[in-house]
Parts: C-alpha cells; structure tokens; sequence
C-alpha cells in the first residue's frame, strides 16, 4: 500500500476517475437498494407471512460480505426477541430444526454453497425457507418452492463475477427483505415506513459523503485520514451498534486491505483496554526529539474507533463505561476517533453508521492506491478452491 494521498481525497474529479469498480456510486445507491428491495418485497408477498404462526426459531444462513445482514437482524431484534436467532456460515443445519422453524438463506448470486446447502436441507426437513437470491439460481429455485418465500435482488444490482458490486456494496438489497419478513413474523420492529426512512437516511449520509465535499466537512473522509497508517480497533457501544462495528472491521480489511478488530461493550472492555498496554500503543511514539535514522521508523499504532449509539438511546451505565474506555485510551496514548448516530429508530441509526464506515473504508482505500472493488488475493484464494 502507497502513502496516503491526502490532495487525492479532496478532488472529486480525481476520485471518481480512480473509483474504476465504481464503488462510491455502488455505496451512494444503499437508498435506492431500499427501495427497490422494498418493492420487489411486496412482488414477493412477504407480507403474508404476518397470517402464519411465528416460528420456534429463526436461523439465518449468509456467508461472507452477505453475513452482516444477519448481524443487522440480531441487532434489531435484540436480547428481547420473542425467538431464538441463530446464524450459520454453513452446514451442518442444526438438529433441532423442522416443521416450526424458519431459515432465512441469503446469497447475492444465489450459489454460495453453505446457505445452499442449509436451505436445501431446510426445506427437505420442512422448515419454512425465506430466501434473498439472484433469479434461476439453486438457492432461488428452493425459495421458489410452495410454501416458501423468494425475494430477487434489487435489479440494479448484478450479481455476476464481472461486477464488482459484490454483497459488500450491494448490502441493502439483500437486508431490506430479510428484515420485512422479520418484521412480518413480529420477530423486530421494521415496518415499511421505518425502512423507507431508512432510505433517506442513506440518502442523507450519500450526500454529506459524496466525492465532492470538502475533506473537513466530510465525515467518512475525516474518519479516513484518522485511520490511515494505524491498526484500527472498532469498539461498539452496545448491542445495536455491535454490527455495525462487525461491518467497519470487516470492510476496512477487504475494502482497504487493512487489519482491523471488533468488540462491543460492555462483553469485551476488558480485552481492548488491555490492548492499550501493548506494542501497539506506543505511548512514546510522538515523541520530538525522536530520531528516525537513529531510533528507526516508528510502526503502526493503535487507533480506537468507538461506534456509538446517539446519546438518548444509550443507558447512563453504559455511557459511564464508554467515557471510561475512551478516558483509558486517551491516557495511554492512543488515539480515538468516534463515529456517532443521529437521532432516528435502530434501523436509522444502525443504516447511517454502517454507510458512513462503508465510505470511509472505499476513501481510504483510494487514497491509498488501493482497488477497493477487487482483490487480487482473494481472487487466488477463489480459484485455488475451484
């Protein structure tokens, strides 16, 4: 990876020269995804799963860029959710599952084998199947089944190889559905308003992203410039904003091609803090007097990006051991960024910090002269697998 090229980041001609896959505009359409979605949804008669009774348990099956819309789906539903939520990458489908259940299986192209397989075997037990995938696929053919539930992708989003709008950017066509269908069964609250707010609220963070605002005015390309050359630990505040911190973690690494972690409080406090103490902390690496050619070249060091909930929506308890963690960071020398929800329902404020953490990781990757549409790598990867 290149030094960063801070001129790149406020040149939105530049940017959008260099975004060859096309991934700001992928992002910038999440609204649209919404939608769409929201559409092809109702085309679907997902609603009619509001006249059946509500399933002893839901499991949710998505692999790789496709697994946050179960981690959207635990959060919004909650501690508090009526069922049991469980999610598989792949097989086996637990034992227990059968006529009283439901599986949701989630694949952009419709052929990713381990929600293939736990939706075939699935319905073969004679669980009800919800499936989000690409039409005249194997996973679309079980969703097309009687009985079951199958809602396409958003048509503007392809899911052939040659894209390179990958589940990573096409997220919302693929959690809109799921998330109606949960809300149908009472399993959390997302009815046809919220998502559509949910929308603009996308829409909204689009526009205070987009390639041609100013680098200080726009949030993801500050929030990229703090992250560059640091080994980023994303740190949620709480249950809601735990997928979001999942998803910037993870977009960061195959966006950006940098390493990074996530946690969520108040579970793993304890197993960041200690970090603070670390190689990575490097309380003494700002130092002046420093000598580059005499002491070497400084490493990577830590940066705490904490996601938080907006203020009202977070309990005092869990505010104090916010403060705290941050306080603890600030005291060891390491540094803290925060991305912080406007007001709005969970499914808002979860939306907006997903987007504004997905534009973040697509600017830090350009800046970088890094391709956040493909990765050689994981390109091998695949085809070393056949």
């Amino acid at each position: 990876m290149t030094a960063l090229d801070e001129a790149l980041l406020a040149d939105g001609d530049r940017l959008s020269a260099v975004d060859e896959g096309g991934v700001l505009r992928a992002l910038a359409s999440a609204g649209a995804q919404v939608r769409e979605a929201l559409d092809l949804s109702a085309e679907a008669r997902v609603a009619r799963l509001a006249d059946e009774e509500r399933p002893r348990a839901v499991v949710v099956a998505a692999l790789a860029g496709s697994s946050v819309v179960a981690d959207i789906v635990q959060a919004l539903a909650g501690r508090a959710c009526p069922v049991p939520v469980v999610v598989r990458h792949g097989g086996p489908l637990p034992s227990w599952v059968g006529p009283l259940d439901l599986v949701v299986a989630v694949s952009l192209s419709g052929r990713a084998p381990g929600p293939v397989a736990l939706a075939v075997e699935a319905a073969r037990r004679g669980a009800r199947v919800v499936t989000v995938a690409g039409e005249g696929s194997p996973l679309a053919d079980v969703g097309s089944r009687g009985g079951n539930v199958h809602v396409r992708p958003a048509r503007g989003v392809r899911a052939d190889g040659g894209d390179p709008r990958s589940s990573r950017v096409a997220l919302w066509s693929l959690a809109t559905p799921v998330l109606a269908a949960c809300d149908a069964m009472g399993l959390l609250s997302a009815p046809a308003a919220d998502l559509a707010a949910v929308a603009d609220r996308l829409d909204a963070e689009a526009e205070a992203c987009r390639p041609w605002s100013e680098t200080f005015v726009n949030p993801a390309k500050v929030l990229a410039l703090e992250v560059a050359g640091a080994v980023p630990v994303v740190l949620a505040d709480g249950d809601l904003m735990a997928a979001a911190a999942r998803r910037a973690a993870g977009m960061l690494a195959r966006t950006a091609r940098v390493p990074a972690v996530s946690g969520a409080l108040p579970d793993d406090a304890s197993e960041v803090v200690a970090t603070f103490g670390g190689p990575f902390a490097a309380a003494g690496a700002d130092d002046v007097f420093a000598d580059p050619f005499l002491d070497g070249p400084t490493g990577p060091r830590l940066r705490l990006l904490v996601v938080r909930d907006h203020p009202a929506a977070v309990a005092d308890v869990d505010r104090r051991l916010t403060e705290a963690v941050v306080t603890t960071a600030t005291d060891a020398g390491v540094r803290v960024s925060e991305l912080v929800a406007d007001e709005g329902s969970p499914a808002q404020r979860l939306a907006q910090a997903i987007a504004r953490a997905d534009f973040a990781a697509a600017y830090l990757a350009l800046a970088c002269g890094v391709d956040p549409a493909r990765s050689p790598q994981v390109a091998d990867l695949k085809d070393r697998l056949g």
